[in-house]
């Protein structure tokens, strides 16, 4: 197959992706379901929680692993 040929084909693919991801966007892009509209003026608030109490200390103050493992020969003093 000549380098033109191949070009051709190539261009043809990629005009045919492009146009392919632009229906499949569109179609995925329209609603069709039916949109409620609420018309009510008055704002509706949820539950509001509050913190009674703050903490007194601090959970973590330094980070100390779990595990110690020994260096292996040559590293560390």
């Amino acid at each position: 197959m000549n380098s033109r040929k191949l070009k051709q084909i190539s261009a043809a693919a990629g005009a045919s992706a492009v146009v392919a991801m632009g229906a499949l966007g569109f179609t995925l892009s329209t609603d069709d379901s039916s949109t409620t509209v609420v018309s009510d003026p008055e704002m509706t608030l949820g539950e509001t929680s509050t913190i009674e109490q703050a903490a007194t200390e601090v959970e973590t103050s330094l980070a100390v692993p779990e595990v110690t493992a020994e260096p292996p020969d040559g590293f560390g003093p």
